[in-house]
This record gives C-alpha cells, sequence and structure tokens, in this order.
C-alpha cells in the first residue's frame, strides 16, 4: 500500500508542472516514480526514500542545466528588461543625491538616477541606460565618439 504513495506524489508533481510549466516538479516527479518502481520491487522504505532523494537530484543536476538552454530559448524580455542598453534623452537635470532626475525613451517619461562619481547628468544629455531599480532607470552620460 505504501507504494501507492509514491505514485500518487508522482501524478500531483505531475499535475504540478503542468499547471506551472516552469521546470520546477518534473524532477521530483521521476524520482516518485522509480521509488515508486522500488517499491514494487520489495524495497523497503529507507530504501524507498533514499532513491527519491537521490534519483531527483541527479535528474535535476544533469537535465536541468539542458532543459533551461531549450525551453527558456523564446522567453521575452519584459519592457522595462528590453530598455537596457538602450539610449534616453534627459528631460529633467539628474541628480542622485537628491533624488531627482526623468529621461524620455520611446516616448515614455522614467525617473532616473545615475552611479557615476558626481551623481548629476545635465538635461538633453544623451544616456544609456545600464539598469533598472525599482522603478528607477540606472543610466550614464553616453560617451561621444572622437
Amino acid at each position: 500500500m505504501q507504494t501507492m504513495y509514491w505514485l500518487v506524489l508522482f501524478v500531483i508533481l505531475l499535475i504540478i508542472e503542468i499547471l506551472t510549466m516552469g521546470l520546477t516538479t518534473i524532477w521530483f516527479a521521476g524520482g516518485a516514480l522509480i521509488a515508486f518502481v522500488a517499491g514494487v520491487l520489495g524495497f523497503g522504505t529507507v530504501v524507498q526514500m533514499i532513491v527519491f532523494v537521490v534519483v531527483s537530484v541527479i535528474l535535476l543536476i544533469v537535465t536541468r542545466p539542458i532543459a533551461v538552454k531549450y525551453f527558456n530559448k523564446e522567453r521575452q524580455k519584459t519592457n522595462a528588461e528590453s530598455l537596457i542598453g538602450q539610449q534616453a534623452l534627459v528631460l529633467e537635470d539628474i541628480d542622485t543625491l537628491q533624488s531627482k532626475g526623468r529621461v524620455e525613451i520611446n516616448g515614455q517619461e522614467w525617473s532616473a538616477k545615475t552611479d557615476e562619481p558626481d551623481g548629476r547628468i545635465e538635461k538633453n544629455t544623451v544616456v544609456v541606460i545600464d539598469g533598472i531599480q525599482g522603478v528607477k532607470l540606472i543610466v550614464r552620460a553616453k560617451e561621444e565618439k572622437a
């Protein structure tokens, strides 16, 4: 009867995986299935638990990097992530110490700050977006090519 618990756990983990599609429980489902087989073959509860843990960890370590590489291939960046590396125009002087500054990119205004040493960038300067922190863009002045 206890082997049926592994089969129930296997089904539950598969249902969770199907609902989330996040590659979070599939490895544990594999471990539960092999533990079920170990139970059917007559191995005791301790052996079944060890088999579950070992198989789950092995599946996780061996197959997760491959699965993430191929399954997240078409992942779309969020709107905010897609701004990194793009250029924007400073609409209001950026002064990080006084928490002021706005930039415009793609017709949208964003609060901005800089990690530059003096913490200031003048209005009408073209900047490059280096990152996002909360609701503020982290920008730096675009270097002029000589």
